[in-house]
């Protein structure tokens, strides 16, 4: 075999590699935003469960009836609450895209991250609860949420940079399976994760004392990108919501807000 054919072959084998290649990655970016389509518009479907769901009167029961029996749960929550009992509660923000169930899986802490409401492997994940948070009696519960180039999942928390945003919804809406509940928010800051650097919010969950309470609200209140006026006491119950910021390597944009009195 001479020089010229040995090239010629040589040639058309990197050509046939390049265009595998190219085949293999343009169909991983389509699978991406193929599945990326298909759980936002899964994610319609569950809101429109909520939505469309028949209140219902409640018989009367047993206080010590457990959760897991379907019994106590909200009307609207049921039917999701039997498709998946992960599921311990929903979130929304008016004026955002946020509007989703929030799963908690304490046996696999992150299972979520990577998964959908249906168990699958999905770039979505929902939003859910740290492990180490209790919803009866936890003092901060801290809820993670993607932030997507599509805008869905927790990237509406991004608005929260601009105060204007913030003086039209100051308000989030967070129900566990049993009970609806608003909260007000009192921060909204930036910070790094994995270095000494940041702070560390995620590691709050339960105040020991009124003063590690009054710690974490200080130190909230004082990476605030602005004052939003709103304090919280030892007794207030919180939620963190923390998502993606990119600005920065391993940078998060944190939205704290305390519940508001029934």
């Amino acid at each position: 075999m001479n020089f010229k054919n040995y090239k010629t072959i040589f040639c058309t084998a990197a050509a046939v590699t390049f265009l595998g290649a190219a085949a293999f990655c343009g169909f991983k970016i389509y699978s991406h935003y193929q599945q990326i389509d298909e759980q936002t518009e899964a994610f319609a479907e569950i809101a429109e469960v909520v939505e469309n769901a028949e209140p219902e009167e409640e018989p009367p029961r047993d206080k010590d009836t457990p959760v897991s029996e379907g019994e106590d749960i909200l009307a609207k929550y049921k039917e999701l609450y039997l498709q998946n009992e992960d599921m311990v509660g929903w979130i929304a923000i008016d004026g955002t895209s946020i509007n989703y169930p929030v799963m908690q899986s304490r046996n696999s802490p992150n299972f979520y991250l990577k998964h959908s409401f249906e168990k699958e492997y999905s770039d979505l994940g929902v939003p859910y609860i740290q492990e180490d948070c209790d919803l009866a009696t936890s003092d901060n519960l801290i809820i993670y949420g993607h932030h997507m180039k599509n805008g869905t999942m927790f990237t509406g928390l991004m608005d929260y940079e601009s105060r204007k945003f913030y003086e039209g919804h100051k308000t989030i809406h967070f129900d566990t399976l049993t009970k609806t509940a608003d909260y007000e928010v009192i921060a909204v800051f930036k910070t790094t994760v994995y270095d000494d650097t940041g702070f560390k919010y995620y590691l709050f969950a339960n105040a020991e004392t009124e003063e590690d309470f009054q710690a974490y609200v200080d130190e909230c209140k004082a990476l605030s990108l602005y004052d939003t006026g709103v304090d919280a006491e030892y007794g207030d119950k919180l939620i963190t919501l923390s998502t993606c910021e990119y600005s920065r390597t391993n940078g998060r944009l944190v939205v704290v807000a305390k519940k508001v009195a029934e």
